[in-house]
């Protein structure tokens, strides 16, 4: 910004400024804030494991576990402060279906679980100078063919494509209220993040329909979210891990990955494959397959493989 191009009025105050110590670009710039909306069903709910309960396989796999026992453990660090408490942080924060605060481990479907969020939000947190916030929406037993049916394929209107518009719009409206020390950030929709797949994996129907329903979901979310820029990350529902061989798994996983490539989506849709992330039971608090043997490194790896092929999505954004 030149002074010629101002008035005298303008002028002035860019003197002050300058003479306090502030630069001309104060004047018109507003703190941004990222806001990164999660969504699908029971998988992004997050059932893994926190504490790790002698019960439940000797608490292996669980997150407890993981930063304290696991041979894996120095991976894990940054979830723990020195004194051994989980770490919350300050740069992230998440709403959660009314349940909010700094990022932490217990986002899942109960405080005693957690999900992809942990991952995802640790990856964006490190990487971006802006602060960050999470609005997770995630119901458990949805299909995409029929409760998250996006207008654009035709029939009802699934009511919970509807809750993401409602909500999603919502926590933005209220986010001076929610989330007072934001109340002076200008709120930017950058991402949606998508793990969600099981019941339409059993539904030969919905099976057949997919990929046409989740590149219509792409669309008709940036279009009712106002986010024509919105970038998309779609994690594969490989909860059975690399031996799956039934022909709708396999199908619904391809019809996944397949809308990644559309011409239309390249460099802004991206597929984060997630069979390589499933651990077996004898690794983990249970025997439950549909929720990735409630294993907490799954669910973080998970997240941090959705965070990182988001940050490819926003490279000019990211550090």
């Amino acid at each position: 910004m030149t002074c010629t191009s101002l008035n005298w009025g303008s002028k002035l105050l860019i003197a002050a400024l300058l003479i306090a110590g502030l630069s001309a670009d104060s004047l018109t710039a507003a703190e941004t804030l990222k806001v990164f909306v999660l969504a699908g069903q029971s998988n992004m709910q997050g059932h893994g494991k926190v504490k790790a309960d002698p019960k439940a396989n000797g608490g292996q796999g669980s997150l407890e576990w993981l930063v304290k026992e696991s041979p894996k453990k120095a991976d894990f660090k940054h979830l723990v402060t020195d004194s051994g408490d989980w770490v919350s942080r300050d740069d992230v924060q998440i709403w959660y279906l009314g349940r909010q605060g700094k990022l932490t481990a217990g986002y899942g479907a109960s405080e005693e679980m957690m999900g992809p969020e942990l991952g995802f939000g640790h990856v964006v947190g490190n990487a971006i100078d802006e602060p960050v916030l999470l609005v997770k929406l995630a119901w458990g037993g949805k299909s995409l063919g029929q409760d998250f049916r996006p207008p654009s394929s035709g029939g009802t209107v699934g009511p919970y494509y509807q809750e993401i518009i409602t909500q999603t719009k919502t926590v933005l409206k209220d986010l001076p209220k929610l989330f007072p020390e934001y109340a002076s950030h200008q709120a930017e929709l950058v991402g949606f993040g998508w793990h969600q797949g099981w019941n339409d994996r059993i539904n030969q129907a919905f099976n057949d329909e997919y990929e046409k329903n989740l590149a219509n979901l792409v669309r008709d979310l940036r279009k009712d979210l106002s986010a024509p820029n919105m970038k998309f990350v779609v994690a594969e529902t490989g909860m059975t891990g690399p031996t799956e061989t039934h022909p709708r798994a396999l199908s619904l996983m391809k019809a996944q990955a397949a809308v990644a490539e559309y011409e239309e989506f390249r460099g802004n849709v991206a597929f984060v494959g997630t069979r390589d992330f499933y651990r077996p039971k004898e690794e983990s608090p249970s025997g439950q397959g549909y929720h990735w043997n409630s294993n907490a490194e799954t669910y973080y790896l998970i997240g941090d493989g959705m965070g990182h092929a988001m940050l490819k999505l926003l490279k000019p954004a990211s550090k």
